[in-house]
């Protein structure tokens, strides 16, 4: 299917040629992209609106995992796991270049620990049903450390091996913005919403404000989703500015480091820490994710920063099982992200109490609010979001496809060389190389990129900055932050060239540029005085 072209003029010029939508969405993360997938592939017209880039947010800053949550199955919410690990089985199936099979370690001190997680983890798979991923079994101590050879040997008895998913986070979302595309869905990012319109008391549509060239549009909608995660409620004031808050943030930090802390292909996972909760190490891109953490705040930003405390946290707990003890020196980059909780009406600093299933409300105005939820429920939460736009009348009833709709660069088998997360747009990418040799040229003689790549997020991805390659279509940021300093320049030039800027525009991106990444060096972000951030 080709839809209409992923390029944001050819979208802008859709825009100025209509102002009338079946659905406009307001946020452009994983629940807003997965309910333009819905809408679109019901046959609804649709409009995506995005203030920054597509999964700027928390969507580019999870922990990387599709699963049905371990833990959630520990607190007893089995209804929330088994919508999860059914949703799993539906992302695998539909996006096999960016989902993957992960196994996952529990090492295991005392007998009543093996039987309790092996238990635990048993049930996880029936719930699995044919979702499933493997079973889960008992491995012995030297399977354990063949499996993860970096794993302190000092009371070790064995260990509680399990599958889950694991995935890239943004990639996905600018695949699911693509996959809207291909089915006529109009997608946007850098256009913010600045105010809600009516006709009467009911809602009717938006005013949004391209970021670019500050131009403004007004644009009609039978139904109009916030989608927007922690930023729901500023929309919400825009319908009832007398309203209640209806999420209450909580943040998540990660670490980075390099793979020779985990080595082998196993995850570890910590199933209680210091503060009951769950910790992560798991391989990534050819490094080491490790978090999170969960501290619930007063404020949201789309930049967070990790606390000091949070980074000391994560650093300790992993030191108390491996055996190379990471340091601050050791981190390659730390970021954080905001979990939109639902929790209306509450006054906890416990995020354990605050729901993570998804929440849908409609206004009387009839604005229709998503909020909560994660990652691996998205297309459930898109799902609910249009079969409740039918129910109250906004839209005529047409049936969900999405549980069979294939994923922007799907391809049944998955690739092994450098280009692999691109899916079936890795032709296309190779095909720019043939026509133009320099592009094969490495950005940089320390980093795999190829200029290639670049040229291609600038025609076909919708990348706009610097911060978008970096950030969130290569991940470099996330991954290594003096890495991504060291590939701006390069970056921002070919851009430059593609974009069709001038020198002032590489030198203003590579400033923005460089302070952003700032924040994602170590010591340049601890911050100990929590008011910085509100938290509670």
């Amino acid at each position: 299917m080709n839809g209409i072209a992923f390029n944001r003029e050819t979208f802008l010029d859709q825009l100025a040629n209509r102002s009338d939508w079946d659905v406009i969405i307001v946020g452009g993360g994983a629940t807003g992209l997965g309910v333009a997938v819905d809408s679109a592939t019901r046959g609804f017209s649709t409009l995506l609106l995005e203030q920054s880039d597509f999964a700027k947010g928390t969507s580019s800053r999870s922990t990387k995992l599709v699963h049905g949550g371990v833990r959630y199955l520990a607190q007893g919410d089995i209804a929330l796991v088994y919508e999860a690990l059914h949703e799993r089985g539906l992302l695998l199936k539909n996006a096999p270049h960016l989902v993957k099979d992960q196994e996952f370690i529990i090492p295991i001190y005392s007998w009543f620990s093996k039987y309790k997680y092996l238990l635990g983890l048993t049930f996880y798979d029936m719930l699995a049903g044919k979702s499933g991923f493997g079973k889960s079994s008992f491995l012995k101590k030297e399977k354990v450390i063949a499996a993860i050879p970096g794993l302190k040997e000092k009371g070790l008895i064995g260990g509680v091996r399990y599958s889950d998913g694991q995935f890239d986070d943004a990639r996905l979302a600018l695949n699911l913005a693509q996959t809207a595309a291909e089915h006529n869905g109009v997608i946007l990012n850098y256009m913010k919403v600045t105010s809600l319109t009516k006709t009467g008391d009911k809602v009717s549509g938006v005013i949004a404000e391209d970021a670019e060239t500050g131009k403004s549009y007004k644009l009609n909608a039978k139904t109009i989703v916030n989608a927007t995660g922690v930023f729901v409620d500023e929309i919400l004031k825009m319908d009832m500015p007398s309203g209640d808050p209806l999420v209450r943030p909580s943040q998540g930090a990660h670490i980075v480091l390099d793979q020779s802390f985990l080595q082998g292909d196993a995850a570890l996972m910590i199933p209680k820490t210091t503060d009951g909760r769950v910790l992560f190490a798991v391989p990534w891109h050819g490094k080491v994710l490790v978090g999170t953490t969960d501290t619930p705040l007063n404020a949201h930003s789309l930049e967070p920063v990790a606390l000091a405390e949070e980074v000391d946290f994560i650093l300790a707990t992993a030191g108390q099982y491996l055996t190379k003890t990471p340091t601050k020196h050791d981190v390659l980059s730390v970021f954080a992200g905001l979990r939109p909780l639902a929790a209306p009406g509450k006054n906890t600093n416990s995020t354990k109490e605050i729901s993570r299933s998804h929440k849908l409300i409609v206004a009387q105005s009839g604005l229709i609010t998503i909020t909560g939820g994660k990652w691996t429920t998205y297309r459930k939460m898109a799902m609910d979001v249009l079969d409740k736009a039918i129910e109250i009348g906004q839209l005529a009833v047409k049936k969900c496809v999405s549980q069979d709709v294939h994923i922007h660069g799907f391809q049944n088998q998955r690739l092994k060389d450098d280009l692999a997360i691109y899916g079936s747009d890795a032709d296309e990418i190779r095909k720019l190389m043939k026509e133009n040799p320099g592009l094969s040229n490495p950005l940089h003689p320390a980093y795999r990129f190829n200029q290639a790549e670049v040229v291609w997020m600038v025609r076909s991805e919708m990348a706009r900055t610097v911060e978008d390659v970096l950030a969130r279509r290569m991940r470099v940021l996330f991954l290594d932050a003096k890495g991504a300093i060291a590939l701006a320049p390069a970056v921002a030039k070919i851009m430059a060239n593609e974009l069709k800027k001038d020198d002032g525009w590489v030198d203003d991106q590579l400033r923005a540029f460089n302070r952003l990444a700032s924040a994602y060096l170590l010591y340049e972000v601890l911050i100990t005085q929590k008011e910085v951030m509100g938290v509670a």
